[in-house]
């Protein structure tokens, strides 16, 4: 099959795009309005940028010309948390997806518990094994649609007790879910481990 990408629509190309790269990691996203509304919600366009200082970068799409109130939140307040859910969190993360009136919070209406952030304002998700606090620090728009990519530094990492040993983290252990193509979800399965690239293979 050959497939030109300038015949494609955004909606065709998207669909084709997110069943090809997978699987994709998944920053669950708290946000905070001006007026003190907590936003929650997933993006699967999601990676690190920077080490040192530790920075990540989601990118945000819109809908009918109106971007996604995480996009909102973070460009008027410049704080955001980046979360990594694990397989129990699975359908709260699924859920958190839907459109909700602007006036309505994810984080209630799922009936979520939250903790107040160490130096930033939006809380962060009580159950979620891993939360890293971000203040924004640069967006850039890409292609027709304007996506939104949004880079944020990383503060603090607040990570579950046990996950991290001699400063690596446990995936296994970590349990992180991952998007596939539509409203399907994937799970770590056989991990294999490789020799360090600077020893020499045996013959």
């Amino acid at each position: 099959m050959r497939i030109e990408a300038s015949e494609l629509d955004a909606q065709r190309s998207y669909r084709l795009i997110t069943g090809l790269v997978v699987p994709r990691p998944i920053a669950w996203v708290s946000t905070q309005s001006e007026a003190g509304l907590v936003n929650l919600a997933p993006f699967s366009a999601f990676t690190f940028v920077s080490p040192k200082p530790p920075m990540l970068a989601i990118s945000v799409g819109h809908k009918a010309g109106v971007y996604k109130d995480t996009a909102r939140n973070i460009l008027a307040t410049e704080e955001f948390v980046v979360h990594i859910a694990d397989h129990a969190l699975m359908e709260a993360v699924h859920y958190s997806a839907k459109e909700y009136p602007s006036d309505v919070s994810e984080v209630e209406a799922l009936g979520l518990e939250t903790i107040a952030s160490d130096k930033i304002k939006p809380p962060r998700i009580a159950g979620a094994p891993v939360a890293m606090e971000c203040r924004f620090r640069q967006c850039i728009e890409f292609g027709d649609t304007r996506s939104r990519l949004i880079v944020g530094e990383v503060l603090v990492f607040h990570v579950r007790d046990g996950l991290v040993n001699d400063g690596k983290v446990e995936t296994r252990e970590l349990d992180p879910i991952a998007r596939l193509a539509g409203p399907n979800y994937a799970r770590v399965g056989e991990i294999t481990t490789l020799r360090p690239i600077f020893q020499t293979p045996k013959q």
